[in-house]
């Protein structure tokens, strides 16, 4: 979903640096996958089309921050207790 991001923190020798993927436009989202000591960072369109990829070792892959934008959906509300009508 739009606003969606992933930061991933690196070890850069004496210094880390710090990198971020946004989903930057509506009906995109991001996905990430370790394969074969390689961690990617990718944003996908709804068709499942990568638009970008960041790639990194995993060995120097200190974090990884999933930040999902806040749905207000109503999902994750309560919802209201029904009344039994036989009562």
């Amino acid at each position: 979903m739009k606003g969606d991001r992933v930061e991933i923190v690196v070890d850069a020798g004496d210094t880390t640096r710090t990198y971020e993927v946004v989903a930057s436009r509506a009906g995109r989202r991001v996905e990430t996958a370790v394969r074969r000591g390689v961690v990617e960072v990718s944003e996908v369109t709804r068709s499942g089309t990568v638009v970008r990829t960041a790639r990194f070792m995993a060995n120097r892959v200190l974090a990884l921050v999933e930040q999902p934008v806040p749905r207000d959906d109503g999902a994750d509300r309560e919802r209201p207790l029904r009344e039994d009508p036989k009562s």
